[in-house]
């Protein structure tokens, strides 16, 4: 991948943080700065087709409610803080 340079104002309070993360993470803030600057621009990314077409999706049974949404997550979120727990984070 070829990289071009450019110039970008940020703020004080970002910059630190950048810094912060580079230092724990023993890399170039740089990396750090163009990690995010892929990600955003992915996020903002307009596909030309949609990402799953009707073919491609499937009938849960039933409608889903609000509390079936909650449940999953809050289920998703306990999962990965026992799985967590374990590793020591």
């Amino acid at each position: 991948m070829a990289l071009k340079r450019t110039n970008v104002y940020a703020d004080d309070s970002d910059l630190a943080l950048i810094k912060d993360a580079a230092a724990r993470l023993g890399v170039p803030e740089a990396e750090i700065i163009r990690e995010g600057i892929h990600r955003i621009a992915l996020a903002h990314r307009v596909w030309d087709e949609p990402f799953v077409s009707d073919e491609e999706t499937f009938d849960l049974g039933e409608p889903i409610e609000r509390a079936d949404i909650r449940m999953a997550v809050t289920d998703s979120v306990e999962a990965r803080e026992r799985r967590n727990r374990g590793r020591g984070a």
